[in-house]
């Protein structure tokens, strides 16, 4: 947990992509087992942008329902490889990206190109209400795009 921390860390002040990438790999070399979800296994660019925008949304009630975010690979059409899915759902999100990697309602663009949950930046929009998460997926969607990201689902 120590090194995954200490990884996130470097990632969110925005080490160099091949020290974040070697630091991975030497986490999963060494503790495969007890890496928590929510660290992302590939180095995002963008990953900081997603958590600043991400943390603009609070929930003002709890409830069942939760905002997910999945990374999706678009390494072989576009020169920013990566895009994000938002989607919204009762539940887990890796739940959920199970099932949509499983074809159960499943977004094509998760289905088709789904890398990886990224559970870190929406810890703070689990279990909430579901008219708070029907209106929080559509608003992350907009400010994500409206930040440059290639974003697909939020609605």
């Amino acid at each position: 947990m120590a090194g995954a921390q200490a990884i996130h860390e470097l990632w969110m002040r925005g080490e160099i992509g091949g020290n974040v990438e070697r630091a991975l790999q030497r986490l999963w070399d060494a503790a495969a087992a007890t890496i928590p979800e929510w660290l992302p296994m590939r180095h995002v660019q963008w990953l900081p942008l997603a958590y600043e925008v991400t943390a603009r949304f609070v929930p003002p009630q709890r409830g069942q329902s939760n905002i997910y975010l999945v990374l999706l690979d678009y390494g072989d059409s576009r020169r920013d490889p990566f895009g994000l899915y938002v989607g919204m759902s009762h539940y887990s999100p890796a739940q959920r990206f199970e099932q949509h990697k499983a074809g159960i309602r499943a977004a094509g663009s998760v289905l088709q190109r789904g890398l990886e949950v990224l559970t870190g930046p929406t810890l703070h929009l689990q279990g909430i209400t579901r008219t708070d998460a029907v209106r929080i997926e559509e608003e992350l969607a907009e400010a994500l795009r409206a930040e440059g990201l290639l974003v697909q689902g939020g609605h």
